[in-house]
Formats: structure tokens, C-alpha cells, sequence
């Protein structure tokens, strides 16, 4: 069903939504057979074009009229280009009464819920749910469902739960829409299964999926439910989330929450594989304040338990966090342009362009001493085309950045050490925040690259508790697994495990690059000499010395890139300046690079 979301505010408001078209006549030119030069056609036939705006149902039934009355074919035109199509002959174009209700029913069911719904989402700041869907998408092919929930004893237009087929830079992209006007975007029986269909479809169709959500959960009242209904029954909620678990890898899927999602419900957003939140409107939690505080006492409100900053920040569930909804809609369509139609389709690829910084100095960028901060978005900036990159979860774990970007017009995933923050140290969270990316991009055919500069994991009771072994497992085991075609460079500090997280030689590379800034070791020259040599230096008094014998021990420590290189621990050693270049040729070299079939079900660390 299209929709045009003007003429619904105008219909909720009871303003009239009839135009008054120009309509031009002429004489199409007589027909002539091609052999004898004759009039094969000499009948006077009518064009129609009518200027300015208008709305489809009004012209259509104009020409359709216009049709009947003279019992001609009528060609229509939209500003004298786009031919819509609308080609009529005098059979059967009499509108029926029933057809006319239909299209009543249809028009009755695009402006939502009652008015006080539309007050609702007035005084929450909200976008009506028609609108939000035309922030997102360039057109609406079709929707699924107008009419679940008509026959309902309460009105529930599609029963609060838009389904439908739209494009996206010329890409169909299958998507649900909850609509808060429609009891606060709870879900009822048949939005679930509407819900349910759209999926199961999206794989058939090898589309990706967006969900717009919205919703306070399922629709609890007396008089929605059946007696016998469960949210456990096959066909029900637990039938959606069952869905979005074995679709995952197979079409992308992307959410964008609007509101506070509670409960059950807050497993559509957080299974998603990728989650955008709205600054202020949007929340979601296993439970809702008030229950936390009857279970446990706890006095909070929503933004503080499960607000954007919580999981942007904390627990790292929330991808992105804009400050309206139509940033949502342009995160979306850009997060998509990096994204293939499934898993097996080619990526979306985009003309070439320079990068914003010119790749020449990139050498300058990077410090001599291992232990002097600086950004890698500087590094990033000489590497990735102009305006490319996209990062992810910037705002949690910040000591690892995980980005997409394209270079030389193709998309690529990032997993950056960021020696700005804790000396680029691997944490627990940074850790999980890593292989959760190289896992969707491994997912969807994304090539990977590692800039690695980092002293290693970190250490200490308190990551200890935190899972330090746990969650660095999951890094590790993600980069061995991964078998996009993938490209380690070590920008400088290869400590430890670290370089085992970030695709180091023995983790099967395509590629393991290293600039004259790198440096490969078990652990630098700091920690070796304070790990072997603690009790000497602790025995001599005078500092000068001390702090000369230091000095003079860590060169036993130090190692050079060139001889590692002369052994083959690295592939190449390769000047800074030369490094895009190379990451492009490289790229282009594994293009066609085959998975291999494991012998097993599959490995044993879930993410």
C-alpha cells in the first residue's frame, strides 16, 4: 500500500486532500503502415498531462473516467516525464462501490491510531510512524497485512505493526515499523505474526532487514489476549526473537530503537546485528524501573538503568547513539551502503576516492617512542577513502577502534589498537567489542584490517574478575576463525598476546605488514627488564646508575624490524607513505579468496 504521509496529517486534521489539476488536451498524430503508407488508425485519441502536485488516487480516477467516457485508451504523464503507467482501455474500469471501500479502509488504516495517539507522540518529541519510514527509505514498494487487526472490537490499524518491502539507493530492503500511536506500539497477536512473515521472507528474498522499534512490549490487557495464549506458544514472540537467532549471518539485520523497549521485547533490538539509539526517546532493559524496584529496591528511572549512555558506554549493546530521528535514518541508509544484500551477495562498491590526509605522512604521524600516545583516526585518515569511515561503538571500550571505511571504493572492517587511550592496552570490553566485529564482518564477507600498536592484554585483579582470559579468548578465536581475506599491520608496539588478537603472522593473514616503526616482541624492553632483572636494580643505590644500567639493559630487549624481516616474520616491511597502496593492491589480490570447510559442527566459544 503506498502512502503519502502529508495527505494522512491533512486527513487526521480533516483538511481536504483534493487538488486541482491543469489538465492539457491534444490529438495524437494518425498511424501509417509502414509498407503501403496508409492510415492504419485514423481515430482521434487523448492525451492527458496534469501539471503540479496531486494525489495518485485522484488521477487515476480522473483518467479512468476520461477512459470509460470516451471509450479510449488515455496515456497519463507526471509533469510531462514520468510515464506512471496508467494505460486504460473501456473495459473494466468502472470503480465499484466495494473497491471505493477498500480504498476507504486502506486510507482510514495510513493515518494510525486515535488522536490521542497522535498526542502522545507529540509531547515525546516522536516522528509518526508513516514519517519515519519515509526518513529511512527513498520509496515504499509495498506493505504486508493493511488489514490485521481490523476485525478487532478496539481499533488496532494493521494491529500497530507496519510490514513491508522499501529501497534504499535503488536496494529493496525488507522492514517492520512499529506505530506508538497504535497502543504505544505494543505487539498484538497478528503484528507478531506479521513480524514473523516479514523475516522468514527477507531470507527467502536475500534482503536485509530493518527494524524500526517502538514499542512498550506485548499487549497485555484482558481484552487482547486469549485465554489460552502464552508469549511460549510456536507462533508467537518467542517465534520472532527464534528467527532473528537463525537469520543472523544470513541477511544483514539492522534495528533503530525509538523508545523504551522492556522486557521481552528488548530482545528485538539487542539481536539485531547492528543497533541505533535515539539521544533521550529511546531505552530498553529486562525490566522496567518500577519492577526493578519492587524487586530490589532500587529507585532509578529509565535513561539511568537503560538509556543510550548506558549502552553506548557500559555495556557496549548500543552501535551508535544520534541525537534525532533523522540521523537514525542516514546512519541507517549509510551503515546499509557497506552492507551486502546476504551473505553469499558481492559488497556495495562505490567509486574511488584520495584519503581526507595524504598517505605521505603518515610515518610522521607515528612516535619513535613506544610509549608516546597519539590518535589512530590520524593513521585511518591516511589510509581509508575520504568521508569513509564508520565507526562503531565509539564510546565503549575506546582503547580499540572498530570502524568500517572503504578503500579504494571498497568496504573494509577495521580493528585499530588506539595508543590515545590506555597505551592501546586490550581490556575485557575491548576484547569483547572486537570479536563481535570481526564476526559480522566475517559474517557478510567484509575484508578485515589490523593496525596493531598495542602493549598486549591488560593485567591485574581487576580485569582478572572481569574476564580478561574469557573475553580475550573470544578476540583470539574470532581472528583465527575469520576467513574474509585479512591484513595485519603492525603499525608499531606488537606486544605479547596482543599480536596474536590482531592477526599476527602465526594467525594465517593474507598479509602481516610492518612499518619501520614496528616492533615485535614478547613484551618491550620496559616490562622485560623489570621482569629479569628486578632484584639488581633494586640493590643499586645511587640513581645515575640505576637508572643507567636501565637503560643499557633494555637495548638487550629491543628488537629490529629489519632483521625480523630478513627471517620472515613479517611478509614485508613497507614505508609508511606506501602503506594505502599496498592495502589496495592487496585487497584486489584476494577478492576471490575461497572459505574452507571445517571438519566440525562447530567451535565450542560462543560470542
Amino acid at each position: 500500500m503506498a502512502h503519502t504521509s502529508t495527505s494522512a496529517a491533512k486527513r487526521r486534521s480533516g483538511e481536504s486532500t483534493n487538488r486541482s489539476p491543469t489538465v492539457h488536451f491534444w490529438n495524437r498524430p494518425e498511424l501509417y503502415d509502414d509498407d503501403a503508407g496508409t492510415p492504419i488508425d485514423t481515430r482521434e485519441t487523448m492525451k492527458v498531462q496534469i501539471d503540479g502536485e496531486y494525489d495518485e488516487e485522484t488521477v487515476r480516477a480522473i483518467v479512468t473516467a476520461l477512459s470509460h467516457h470516451l471509450g479510449e485508451s488515455v496515456t497519463l504523464e507526471t509533469d510531462g516525464s514520468d510515464d506512471i503507467g496508467a494505460s486504460f482501455t473501456d473495459e473494466g474500469v468502472i470503480l465499484t462501490d466495494r473497491e471505493e471501500r477498500i480504498r476507504a479502509d486502506l486510507e482510514d488504516i495510513a493515518t494510525g491510531g486515535p488522536e490521542r495517539g497522535h498526542e502522545k507522540i507529540e509531547q515525546l518529541d516522536k516522528e509518526f510512524v508513516r514519517d519515519r519510514i519515509d526518513m529511512v527509505f527513498d520509496d515504499v514498494q509495498y506493505e504486508d497485512g493493511s488489514f490485521a487487526g481490523y476485525a478487532n472490537d478496539d481499533r488496532t490499524p494493521a494491529d500497530g505493526m507496519i510490514t513491508g518491502v522499501g529501497t534504499i539507493d535503488g536496494r529493496d530492503v525488507f522492514f517492520t515499523a512499529n506505530d506508538y500511536t497504535v497502543k504505544a506500539g505494543s505487539l498484538g497477536q497478528q503484528g507478531i505474526e506479521k513480524a514473523i512473515r516479514l523475516s522468514e521472507r527477507a531470507v527467502t528474498a536475500r534482503a536485509p532487514i530493518v527494524r524500526l522499534i517502538d514499542s512498550t512490549g506485548a499487549r497485555l490487557s484482558p481484552g487482547d489476549r486469549k485465554e489460552s495464549s502464552s508469549h511460549a506458544g510456536r507462533y508467537t514472540g518467542g517465534k520472532s526473537f527464534f528467527n532473528q537467532c537463525i537469520h543472523s549471518g544470513q541477511v544483514p539485520q539492522i534495528g533503530v530503537l525509538y523508545g523504551p523497549n522492556i522486557a521481552g521485547s528488548a530482545y528485538t533490538p539487542i539481536f539485531c546485528d547492528f543497533l541505533i539509539m535515539v539521544e533521550e526517546i529511546s531505552g530498553m532493559a529486562i525490566a522496567s524501573p518500577r519492577i526493578v524496584e519492587e524487586v530490589t529496591g532500587e529507585d532509578i528511572d529509565m535513561q539511568q538503568l537503560g538509556g543510550p549512555d548506558v549502552h553506548a558506554t557500559h555495556s557496549g549493546s548500543a552501535d551508535l547513539v544520534v541525537p534525532d530521528e533523522e540521523t537514525a535514518a542516514t546512519k541507517v541508509r549509510d551503515l546499509l551502503s557497506y552492507l551486502p544484500q546476504d551473505y553469499q551477495s558481492p559488497l556495495p562498491e562505490r567509486p574511488g576516492t584520495a584519503p581526507r590526509r595524504n598517505p605521505e605522512g603518515l610515518d610522521a604521524v607515528i612516535p619513535e617512542n613506544p610509549n608516546e600516545a597519539y590518535d589512530v583516526h590520524d593513521v585511518l585518515e591516511r589510509i581509508v577513502d575520504e568521508g569513509s569511515l564508520f565507526e562503531l561503538k565509539p564510546r565503549f571500550a575506546p582503547e580499540l577502534v572498530t570502524s568500517f571505511g572503504r578503500i579504494d571504493g571498497r568496504p573494509v572492517g577495521i580493528v585499530a589498537n588506539q595508543p590515545n587511550h590506555v597505551s592501546g592496552a586490550i581490556f575485557p570490553d575491548s576484547a569483547e567489542k572486537a570479536s563481535d566485529f570481526i564476526w559480522k564482518c566475517d559474517a557478510f564477507g567484509i575484508p578485515l584490517i589490523y593496525l596493531c600498536d598495542t602493549p598486549g592484554f591488560m593485567v591485574g585483579s581487576q580485569v582478572e574478575r572481569q574476564g580478561v582470559l574469557q573475553k580475550g579468548r573470544k578476540f583470539i578465536y574470532a581472528t583465527s576463525n575469520a576467513q574474509v581475506p585479512k591484513f595485519c599491520v603492525i603499525t608499531r608496539k606488537a606486544y605479547g598476546a596482543g599480536i596474536y588478537a590482531m592477526c599476527g603472522p602465526s594467525f594465517e593473514p593474507d598479509s602481516t605488514l610492518a612499518l619501520p616503526s614496528a616492533e615485535l616482541a614478547v613484551m618491550g624492553p620496559d616490562a622485560a627488564v623489570r621482569a629479569m632483572f628486578s632484584d639488581q636494580i633494586d640493590e643499586i643505590d645511587d640513581p645515575a646508575e640505576r637508572e643507567a644500567f636501565v637503560e643499557e639493559t633494555k637495548d638487550l630487549y629491543r628488537k629490529d624490524i629489519r632483521k625480523q624481516a630478513s627471517s620472515m616474520q613479517v611478509d614485508e616491511l613497507a614505508a609508511a607513505s606506501d602503506l594505502r597502496r599496498q592495502l589496495e593492491r592487496r585487497i584486489d589480490a584476494y577478492r576471490n579468496k575461497r572459505r574452507i570447510e571445517r571438519d566440525r559442527h562447530h567451535g565450542t566459544v560462543l560470542f
